[in-house]
Formats: C-alpha cells, sequence, structure tokens
C-alpha cells in the first residue's frame, strides 16, 4: 500500500476532505467545483494509487486503510476536524472514515453513492475490469454509455460525443483495476444506523451505473440523513456541477459551527 496518497490542499477556513470514486481522481470527479469549494474551505483531496500524481500499489486496495489515509492526510495538513465529501466509491469511504474516526468526522455528503453493489453495479464492474485489459475506447463507450445521464448524452453533437470518449479514454488511470475490485467489495450497510453526523445524501437521478435507489438506501439507513435529488447521471461534476455546488454549499454553510 502506498503510504501517504499525493493530494491537493486549497483555500481556508472549516476543514473538507474530499474522497473520489473508483477509477476517477480528485481533479476527474471534482475539479469543477474545487476553486469554489476552496472560497470558504480548506479543501484536501487525496487521490487513491494509480490515480493522480499517487503511484500504483502492488496489493488490493482495502476499504479502512483508504479511509484511515484519507483521515491522516487532514490531519497533517491540518484540519483536526472536517466534513467529507464522498463521491461514488468514495461515499463508502466517507462511512468507513466517519465510523473508524468518529472523533474527526463532522459531516458527510454522499454524493451518487452506494451502501453495497447491486447486481446491476456488479455487472457493470465485471465489464469495466474485462475491458481493462484490452480496448481502452470500447471501455471508454462503455462507462460514456452506463453513466452519462440520457438527456445530457443525446444533447451532444457526434464530435462532442467523440471528444467525450476520446477524453474518457485517456483519462482511465493506472490504478483502476484495483479501484474496480474495491467496488466490487463495498458493504457499509451495518454501519449506516451507527452514523450521527449530519449527512446529506446526494441522488443523481438519470444515473444507469449507480442507481438513486441506492442512495435512498443511504439516506434512509443514518439518523436524521437529508435527501437531495439532482437531475444528472453518474457524472453530475460534468452535467449539473451548478446544481451539484448549490446544495453542497448550502449543506456547509448550515453546519460551519460543526468543525
Amino acid at each position: 500500500m502506498t503510504n501517504h496518497f499525493a493530494h491537493i490542499v486549497r483555500g481556508s477556513g472549516p476543514g473538507l476532505l474530499l474522497a473520489h470514486g473508483g477509477g476517477g481522481s480528485v481533479e476527474g470527479n471534482f475539479g469543477g467545483i474545487v476553486d469554489d469549494l476552496a472560497r470558504t474551505h480548506t479543501v484536501v483531496g487525496p487521490d487513491y494509487p494509480g490515480s493522480g500524481a499517487t503511484p500504483r500499489g502492488s496489493e488490493p486496495l482495502d476499504l479502512d486503510t483508504i479511509a484511515d489515509e484519507l483521515v491522516s492526510i487532514a490531519v497533517d495538513a491540518g484540519l483536526d476536524r472536517f466534513t467529507i465529501l464522498g463521491y461514488s466509491l468514495g461515499t463508502g469511504v466517507a462511512v468507513r472514515a466517519a465510523t473508524r474516526h468518529p472523533d474527526r468526522v463532522t459531516g458527510l455528503i454522499l454524493t451518487a453513492g452506494f451502501t453495497k453493489p447491486d447486481n446491476r453495479l456488479l455487472l457493470a464492474v465485471d465489464i469495466w475490469r474485462e475491458l481493462l485489459g484490452g480496448d481502452r475506447r470500447l471501455l471508454a463507450k462503455f462507462l460514456t454509455f452506463a453513466a452519462t445521464g440520457e438527456k445530457h448524452l443525446n444533447a451532444l453533437s457526434p464530435s462532442e460525443l467523440e471528444a467525450a470518449i476520446e477524453g474518457l479514454a485517456c483519462f482511465i488511470p493506472e490504478g483502476s483495476p484495483e479501484h474496480v475490485a474495491l467496488v466490487a467489495g463495498v458493504d457499509t450497510r451495518a454501519e449506516l444506523a451507527g452514523i450521527s453526523v449530519p449527512t446529506l445524501v446526494i441522488a443523481t437521478t438519470l444515473d444507469g451505473l449507480v442507481s438513486p435507489a441506492h442512495s435512498r438506501e443511504l439516506a434512509a439507513g443514518i439518523p436524521g440523513a437529508e435527501l437531495v435529488e439532482i437531475e444528472a447521471g453518474h457524472g453530475i461534476g460534468v452535467e449539473a456541477s451548478d446544481a451539484w455546488l448549490g446544495v453542497l454549499q448550502k449543506f456547509l454553510s448550515a453546519g460551519e459551527g460543526r468543525n
């Protein structure tokens, strides 16, 4: 396991720790909103092994270790307590971090997440894993098909669609095989009832990869959690970044006394 992941630290103010998705990165998943978040918060964003500038490790990834490492990085960056914004796989990391470090985590924001993969997500993960060993362009087509909201996808011109596929094919992180294996093994269902911090769950209602039913399960399982639905596919950072940012800022500003 890589010791201490490469990470960004931006802004000042209350702490906000980012937990990115599988096959993603801080820049890839949060790049469009980081600067805005950093206007009011100290944003710490680590990249998992094989993403961004973090070298790929030789061992399988473990949810406990990822969660512990992210918390350690936030503390080393000067954050005593902080909210965690998790996206996709990062929601599992965020929940596990809150479970293992309740003295550090003051709030959770869980976007396009899940407690445990259902059969649809497991099938997508299996296809993803197999395509990683071969045609990256075909993998990019599959992920674009599965993860992009129908409304956004059908609004693209042929050249825009081509550019999106090419961009994704070039972006696929080297650590994706380990990330995808970790997605398949996530199960945080038993932890939800024990979470006592303010929690916002954001469902992506047009998501063909991680359906909004997963977000509803998260919200129902965490005491007092608030559920907000945004019309977007899994790629909310591209499809609905303004709506996403607005919901995030509202929750964060309401809870600044927590940090």
